[in-house]
This record gives structure tokens, sequence and C-alpha cells, in this order.
């Protein structure tokens, strides 16, 4: 099956939030065999998204709306899909009720259009949102599959997770499984160069390099069908990559860089100390906000000024006038200050 997200709404057009919803769709949906080949995204206008709507039953058999559910005027996917569906919106009572419960729970007043959020295409399977009002439905018709989700990732992901996969899985004969392999240290064009003829001659699992903000990442994506084991197909090619990029591959489970090193200093018991300057603060942040790093973080100087290296840091004016605030020499005074400290 091949799948086409649609996020629907103007704020999304208009850079007001990000579409981390079709992201996260995207990195699910392979793992129940199907392929996302599109994504689209349109404004709170009836024609434009009716016309985005039909050109997506067009190319894709699986057309996944996010947003457009909720309780005012410009919330126009439910009614707009039935139209193009031709398919009457039907009142569920059991939803209704839902909906009167969460306000009553969260102390709400619950106003008259709330309740066209209870309102779902005829014939559709309902999913239920237990943490909003706007509940979604997987509408099937003509072969095409029509899968309405709200737009607030923390109402949308446990939907999906609880609805949409199990959803796909009775009705997908293969899985595609991925392994992630983190490079740091080597660029993109290097890591291609050191494993050419292993993607080149990749079938099965399939190889996809992408270059993220300061390091590599390699998808390794095997095919297999229900009740094969995956594993098989994968272990074998990320070993034969991480033998040929050796240290520059930090982890093969798709944690971030910071996630590892906390958990080494965690599991080694190495306590951190850290001198920042240009990077503001940067590094601190993204250790802190790993679980567990109080056991080991001491805590940092961001040393902006070169008063602040000189006077806190201990750094010595004359290397400063020498080789400057950015250079190797001024690092390693930084260094040593703050491990003094």
């Amino acid at each position: 099956m091949n799948a086409e997200i649609v996020a629907i709404g103007t704020e999304l057009l208009l850079g007001q939030i990000v579409n981390t919803n079709a992201q996260y769709i995207s990195q699910r949906l392979p793992e129940v065999g199907v392929n996302v080949y599109f994504h689209s995204v349109v404004g709170d206008n009836p024609e434009r998204l009716k016309r985005c709507l039909s050109i997506a039953m067009e190319r894709s058999d699986v057309i996944i709306t996010t947003g457009g559910l909720g309780p005012t005027n410009d919330d126009i996917t439910k009614e707009t899909i039935a139209r193009l569906l031709g398919k009457e919106l039907v009142l569920h009572e059991d939803i209704l009720e839902e909906i009167k419960v969460f306000f009553k729970r969260h102390n709400r007043e619950m106003t008259q259009n709330n309740i066209k959020q209870a309102y779902l295409p005829e014939g559709s399977i309902v999913i239920r949102n237990r943490n909003g009002t706007a509940p979604g439905c997987i509408a099937e018709s003509n072969g095409k599959v029509f899968i309405l989700l709200p737009g607030p990732p923390s109402e949308m992901r446990p939907m999906f997770e609880e609805s949409v996969l199990p959803y796909f899985m009775e009705k997908s004969g293969h899985l595609l499984v991925s392994r992630y392999i983190r490079i740091f240290g080597i660029g993109e064009s290097q890591v291609e160069n050191r494993i050419i003829d292993i993607i080149e001659s990749q079938t099965n699992p399939t190889i996809a390099p992408y270059a993220k903000e300061g390091e590599v990442m390699l998808r390794v994506t095997a095919r297999c069908g229900r009740g094969e084991e995956p594993g098989k197909l994968l272990d074998s090619v990320v070993d034969k990559i991480r033998e040929r990029l050796g240290d520059a591959v930090y982890s093969i489970e798709n944690e971030e860089l910071e996630e590892v090193v906390a958990n080494l200093l965690i599991y080694n018991n190495i306590t951190i100390s850290i001198a920042e300057s240009c990077t503001g603060g940067l590094i601190s942040k993204k250790l802190t906000d790993m679980a567990g790093i109080s056991k080991v973080f001491e805590g940092s100087v961001i040393s902006y000024s070169n008063d602040l290296k000189i006077n806190m840091l201990g750094v010595n004016k004359d290397t400063l006038e020498r080789y400057g605030a950015v250079s190797s020499q001024t690092a390693i005074e930084m260094a040593n200050g703050i491990r003094d400290i």
C-alpha cells in the first residue's frame, strides 16, 4: 500500500507551527508495510482541500489527514471528505457522551459547536481520542482508505499507536524493519566512499544515507514477511558497515549523541564539567536534558568574554592575544581551568 499524508491547517502554511505529525507518521508506517510517497499541506479552505484530496486519491491507496477535526467553522476535514466519498455525516451518541464527560472532567463548559465533533462519515471505523475532544476515523471507499486524525501531536500519536498501526498490521502481508547507524566525525561523502560497494550491491536490506546537523545517519531497512526474523537480514549488513566505519559509529540504536555520552559517563561513574564560549551553554543543555546526568555532571562555565576566561578560568592573557579566543590553545587552557574548579 502507498500512502499520502495530508496536513490540514493554514497555520502550517504560515509557518506558525512545524509539521511534526508527518515526520512521525512517515517513520512509523513502514513498520506495517505501508510506503509513504507524498506529503501535502493545505490550508483551511474547502475547495483547495477538496482538490488536494482528489489528487491524493488518484496517486495513493491510503490518505492520512491530520488537523481540521475541531469544533469551529474552519474545521472542515470531515465535511470535505464525506462529500468527496459521497457519504453522510452520522451522529455517534456514544462519542458525544465521551465529549461531555471530557468537559465535565476538566471543569469546562461544553459549547453547542462541540457536538459537531461527534459526527463522522457513515460506515467509518471510529478512532477514539482519550486526550481530547476530536475523535478520528477510518473510512474505506472504492479501494481507498482515508484515515482522519486530529492535529495536536499529544492526541494524534496515541490514536495512531492504538488504532491505526493495528489496522494496517491486520491488512499487511509484510513488514519493513529499519536499523539506524549514527555516525560522527566524518562527512556523508566519506561515509559513502567507505561503503560504496555495499550500497551498490544492496537488494534486501537497502541502505539510505542522511546528512543530519553535525553527523551522518544510515538507515538499513529489511523487507520481510510475517513470521520472518528481520534481525537475520539486518545484522550482517549492520556489522559489515560498523567494521568499515570503525569508531565513527557511535550508535546502532538510533540514539542521540548526547544520550550515548551521558550513558557512558553514568555507567562508568565519570564526572564532567564543561567550559563553553561560543556554544553559549549548548553542550551543557544537551547533557542536562538526559535522565540521571546529575550523578556525574558537576556544572559549567559559559565564559563568553575574554575577561571571564581570564578571571574565572585562568586563561593566560598572552594566549588570547597571540592565538585568539577561538583557538585550540585557548580551549586547552579553558579545559584546564574548569577541571581545577
